[in-house]
């Protein structure tokens, strides 16, 4: 399965992930995974976070985010690139 960003193993269980700016939103799809995440920008560009059942937040640089497993999620297309650096808690 392709996904809509390029990943990369920094150490462990944390990844340094990419969105281009030219992705399709519609790839941007709503998706659960099957351990809890910290999502932590480094480049957000006006992206945004969306968790089920609740209003789009901005993804603001170098803030933390938490990501229970199982929680349907996506991310909001933005204006530039989006780098996030992502932990998986439970492997």
């Amino acid at each position: 399965m392709d996904f809509p960003f390029e990943e990369k193993l920094i150490r462990g269980t944390t990844f340094l992930r990419e969105f281009k700016e030219n992705v399709d939103s519609s790839e941007l799809i709503w998706h659960l995974d099957r351990e809890d995440r910290i999502v932590v920008p480094i480049e957000s560009n006006g992206w945004k976070l969306q968790l089920d059942n609740e209003l789009p937040k901005p993804l603001l640089e170098d803030k933390e985010y938490f990501i229970p497993k199982m929680t349907y999620h996506r991310v909001i297309k933005g204006t530039g690139d989006l780098r996030v650096k992502l932990t998986k808690l439970e492997i």
